[in-house]
């Protein structure tokens, strides 16, 4: 199974606000260059932390109504939900190490 699957308005709920543990939402575009430069950030991130962090993406120009919900405006956005509510964020594309960083305190 591929450590980050994506998700859809349709499975949002499911998928994210209804989950057991924490997930981390990658809201992006294939056509934005800063969220191609934060994927593999967040790909290795999700492989290595496997069973203890839900990775999804979500295509923001497939998904409006759930980008649109929570305000995202800025893409790459990375949201953290736990229990169905926001708990952390990352708006926009940050230096590899300072990325890093913010992801392993969201563990």
């Amino acid at each position: 199974m591929p450590a980050v699957r994506s998700v859809t308005d349709a499975s949002f709920v499911d998928r994210v606000m209804l989950a057991d543990g924490p997930v981390l939402v990658d809201f992006w575009a294939p056509w934005c260059r800063p969220c191609r430069t934060v994927s593999p950030v967040v790909e290795q991130f999700a492989a290595r932390n496997q069973g203890r962090i839900t990775v999804v993406k979500m295509n923001v120009d497939e998904n409006r109504e759930t980008a649109v919900s929570y305000g995202i405006k800025t893409i790459p956005t990375l949201m953290l939900f736990r229990g169905g509510r926001e708990v952390a964020s990352v708006v926009g594309a940050l230096p590899k190490p300072a990325l890093e960083a913010r992801l392993r305190k969201m563990l």
